[in-house]
């Protein structure tokens, strides 16, 4: 400490797997997204490995909406992972990346009539959510000679509150054996699976033991009471990533459980729960953000510094919330993408945008920068390229590095004439002076 500040612990981050920031924002711009498929690969391979050097029958489903740019999908499909989608779009899409409809799980409480008909016509696995849905798929399904292939969403007390019970059935109160029985007894569904989504950004691996021993229960329950066997259990996802949650006393490095942890505990409790040794049930996982967060980059460059009212610095980039949705959840460490003087200051960084929440970080301690100087946001891969708004500025580019250093354009940055292509306007207001 001198009288000039504290002395900085950053760090400057000047290349991106041996690409430097520099090159990457010259060739594509400033703001830029960037994806590393080294990282991608090796987060999905870890873990399977975790849950497969566990237990005997594993598989993995890219959950779509964590993000679901086509280069992004077929990483992981190279790797054999399925497709778990929500919505017809991201059906479709998972379609338009060549997954086989047996090998795409379709989750969310909207389908509509033809999503439905798409999916019983291409074998998918239907996991239904409310009743209304399951009425339906039983009106759709009254005639046809092949079954559909269906699961039930279940929700259920794990200890952790407050309950995510807006989704599927619920175990405690009988409805998930309600709609068990009048699957199980219509004759024109096959229930093959039971699935629950506990949560997002779960940092209780011991939740994870509850949820598999209750699936578990009822699968044993199925086979005993009806003689009918579940193939698979899904324990779904939300497993976290090492970002930090704002207002964590601790860094996200520190508190956040390793996929070795929800690993163990999960396949602990099927491989004790009782299942003979040759009818375990397949476990399936739908991971996105624990599989991609830190795979993520977002480069940009500071446009002006400012000092506030109270004396505060701030800095002000040329990226804003609309594109770091995150930001609003996380604690984004943020890296100066240039060498810089050994003190620091305590900052916020604002985004470009006309609104008085584009907030970056509301405090976060940095050396001087200037305006033209680069910056580095870590661990944004989960969930920004899909909830991303082009509001007030456009979309920036998507930047892929392949295993062999490699860049690739795997998204374009928006163009007026791309904002403007759905809009129509009528004759009597095209003709003004």
């Amino acid at each position: 400490m001198n009288k000039f500040g504290t002395r900085t612990g950053v760090q400057p981050v000047k290349s991106i797997d041996g690409v430097s920031v520099k090159s990457l924002i010259e060739n594509y711009g400033s703001p830029v997204f960037v994806l590393s498929e080294k990282q991608i690969r090796k987060n999905y391979r870890a873990a399977y490995r975790a849950f497969s050097t566990r237990y005997p029958k594993v598989q993995f489903a890219w959950s779509y909406k964590t993000n679901y740019l086509n280069a992004v999908c077929q990483i992981f499909h190279q790797e054999g992972s399925w497709a778990e989608v929500v919505s017809g779009f991201e059906y479709r899409k998972a379609l338009g990346n060549g997954v086989p409809g047996n090998k795409i799980i379709f989750n969310g409480p909207g389908k509509s009539i033809n999503d439905l008909q798409l999916a019983i016509e291409h074998d998918s696995l239907i996991h239904i959510d409310h009743f209304d849905e399951l009425n339906l798929l039983l009106t759709l399904s009254k005639n046809l000679v092949n079954k559909p292939r269906v699961a039930i969403r279940i929700n259920m007390d794990t200890g952790v509150y407050p309950l995510w019970d807006r989704f599927g059935f619920n175990y405690e109160n009988g409805e998930a054996w309600s709609a068990v029985t009048k699957i199980t007894g219509s004759g024109s569904l096959q229930l093959v699976g039971l699935h629950c989504h506990i949560g997002t950004y779960m940092l209780s691996a011991d939740a994870y033991g509850i949820a598999a021993n209750k699936l578990a229960e009822l699968a044993v329950r199925c086979q005993t009471e009806l003689n009918h066997k579940i193939e698979y259990l899904d324990l779904g996802g939300g497993f976290p990533s090492t970002n930090t949650l704002k207002g964590a006393y601790l860094p996200g490095n520190d508190t956040v459980p390793t996929i070795d942890d929800f690993a163990e505990v999960i396949t602990s409790a099927l491989l004790n729960f009782g299942f003979a040794n040759d009818n375990l049930p397949l476990l399936i996982l739908e991971s996105g953000r624990v599989l991609i967060d830190d795979a993520g980059y977002l480069l940009g460059t500071v446009i002006a510094n400012k000092r506030l009212a109270n004396g505060k610095g701030a800095i002000i980039v040329d990226f804003g919330v609309n594109i770091l949705f995150t930001s609003f959840w996380y604690e984004h460490k943020v890296s100066p993408a240039q060498d810089f003087v050994a003190h620091s200051e305590n900052m916020v960084i604002y985004g470009p945008l006309c609104m008085n929440i584009d907030v970056i970080r509301e405090s976060i301690n940095l050396p001087a920068l200037n305006p033209g100087d680069q910056v580095v946001v870590h661990k944004v891969g989960a969930y920004n390229m899909t909830q991303w708004m082009q509001f007030i500025t456009l979309r920036p580019a998507v930047v892929l590095i392949d295993e062999k250093l490699r860049t690739h354009l795997i998204r374009q940055n928006e163009t007026l004439e791309y904002t403007a292509e759905p809009e129509l306007v009528p004759a009597h207001l095209t003709n003004t002076k």
